[in-house]
């Protein structure tokens, strides 16, 4: 029996020094930092998540953020654009705030919808474009209210080095081609946001993991219930799917699909207000107890960063 995902969970990207990384996501596009941890496979180095005012499944996006490492290429094998959805009659606003900040952009139509383009400190490929789905974000930030804030992930773009075999995996994950123009074939999931999925046709040469590059693109599954379902069904598919890896905000497993995109499943519970508060969140470093121990030790070996108003 086909499964179906109710769409994108987060999406994880490499980028370079933390504080630009924050002052990006937390001070410029005002998303709330829900978690400030640490890579739980490479403590030494941050792990940053970014989201609307909780932290909810399809809003977030998460960071390993390297300091002076190399650049990577964007290309086959990765998720080649995140796209972030806001309030309809939103972009002007942003257009105006992209131009406060400096930030090139350019705009462009897909699919009978516009898309602000541009891309982050880091060189990772972004783009804006409204719609009417999605819950209202009440995270308010350095001039950014409700009618305007960010909501979550519209979608993504993905490049595949086999980009029908890939269509073919989403349409076994329960999403349906709503569309094809140019070179695009579109996929839409029954979720609110993080729904839609745009697949490159044309190759663009093999990417090549670094500083601007996404990691994983990550699905959602309902509960560790789901999850178990979604293992057995990635494996009856012929993909060699991971154990379940216990990340403290959810659980995760993961695969390599056909395309070379590494996909990961993750649950929607327990959710970023686990090991902190609601109203807190994000705000100081968290660990899960196997680094507890190396705590001072972190604290004087990892970047000081903080989230600040960056409007003048």
């Amino acid at each position: 029996m086909m499964k179906k995902t109710a769409g994108i969970h987060h999406i994880t990207a490499i980028v370079g020094h933390p504080q630009e990384n924050i002052d990006f996501y937390a001070g410029v596009l005002g998303l709330r930092m829900v978690k400030k941890t640490v890579n739980f496979d490479d403590p030494g180095t941050y792990h940053l998540y970014f989201g609307d005012e909780g932290g909810r499944p399809g809003t977030i996006i998460t960071f390993f953020p390297w300091a002076n490492a190399y650049p990577g290429r964007i290309g086959d094998g990765q998720v080649g654009v995140t796209s972030y959805v806001v309030p309809t009659g939103a972009l002007s606003f942003w257009e105006n705030r992209l131009e406060k900040f400096q930030v090139n952009y350019e705009k462009l139509e897909r699919f009978g919808e516009t898309y602000v383009v541009f891309s982050d400190p880091h060189g990772l490929s972004l783009e804006l474009v409204e719609r009417e789905s999605g819950e209202q974000n009440n995270w308010t930030f350095d001039g950014i209210t409700t009618d305007v804030a960010i909501k979550g992930f519209a979608g993504a773009t993905l490049f595949s080095s086999e980009p029908m075999k890939t269509a073919d995996l989403l349409e076994n994950m329960g999403l349906q081609k709503v569309g094809e123009e140019n070179d695009l074939i579109r996929y839409q999931s029954d979720g609110e946001i993080g729904n839609v999925i745009d697949i490159k046709r044309s190759h663009t040469g093999r990417g090549h993991m670094g500083v601007g590059t996404v990691h994983h693109i990550a699905w959602r599954a309902e509960d560790d219930d789901d999850q178990l379902d979604w293992q057995d069904y990635v494996d009856s598919l012929g993909f060699g799917v991971t154990a379940v890896r216990d990340r403290n905000y959810f659980n995760a497993i993961y695969f390599r699909e056909h395309g070379e995109i590494l996909f990961e499943i993750a649950t929607d519970p327990p959710g970023f207000a686990v090991d902190e508060s609601f109203e807190t969140m994000g705000q100081e470093l968290k660990l899960p107890p196997q680094y507890e121990q190396y705590r001072e030790q972190l604290n004087r070996t990892l970047i000081p960063v903080e989230v600040r108003k960056l409007m003048k």
